[in-house]
């Protein structure tokens, strides 16, 4: 037998259908019911139980229980890093879901990615980030420079207590409609959360979708000029 990381233990894990409908579901960052999470794959509760302690077993969920409920959320960053990587996989090789329409075209233009801003505008907030000087790309990956920590506290965020925090500040990650790269990490998660605080956006219920507003959207287009 091979030493290292079991990838096919994990990918069994993902690669079931209810599964994989489950866990894209907690891609909006909403932790969710075991009900929820049924009818979210299309089968049983007792099913879905099952599921569930199968993926929480393999570390790729967490649950919590508050009150007399018990609600699941993905583990971590990493899992939701590896999720997105994977419907950009499947997105150009063509595997797409069959549902089309108006919804399709608004998760494409901006939608939640694990707490952070995915789809046409996400890339276009990264860009604008990388064209002003506010992030540098190294050998260690994505780092913050001065001029970048000066904007995100002139919009508002709390830099240092990110900073204090031990998940990543900037990551990288792979957009599955666009197969280019948006902004994520706390820092990503902290302006989607700005962006909503000042009215700019709203998360769209039962839905990964965040639909701006009319002033919203130029108030974004003039902060991330394309």
């Amino acid at each position: 037998m091979k030493d290292g990381p079991d990838i096919a233990r994990i990918a069994a894990l993902i690669g079931d259908p209810a599964r994989a409908n489950m866990l894209t579901a907690l891609m909006s960052g909403k932790a969710l019911t075991a009900t929820e999470l049924s009818q979210e794959a299309g089968i049983t509760l007792q099913t879905a139980s099952s599921h569930l302690a199968k993926l929480g077993a393999g570390g790729l969920l967490m649950p919590r229980k508050q009150g007399r409920h018990k609600y699941f959320s993905l583990a971590n960053d990493e899992v939701a890093h590896v999720l997105e990587a994977l419907m950009g996989l499947a997105a150009g090789s063509g595997h797409l879901r069959t549902r089309t329409g108006p919804r399709d075209e608004e998760l494409r233009k901006a939608r939640v990615c694990y707490n952070h801003l995915a789809g046409h505008m996400g890339i276009q907030m990264y860009d604008s980030f990388l064209r002003q000087g506010f992030l540098d790309i190294g050998t260690e990956g994505l780092t913050l420079t001065k001029t970048g920590a000066s904007f995100v506290r002139d919009f508002g965020i709390d830099l240092d207590g990110l900073t204090a925090k031990k998940s990543p500040l900037c990551r990288e990650c792979l957009d599955w409609s666009e197969r280019r790269s948006h902004l994520a990490g706390s820092l990503g998660r902290a302006l989607l959360a700005q962006m909503e605080n000042l009215s700019w956006a709203k998360r769209i219920p039962e839905s990964r979708i965040v639909r701006f507003t009319k002033a919203g959207q130029t108030e974004f287009d003039a902060t991330f000029q394309r």
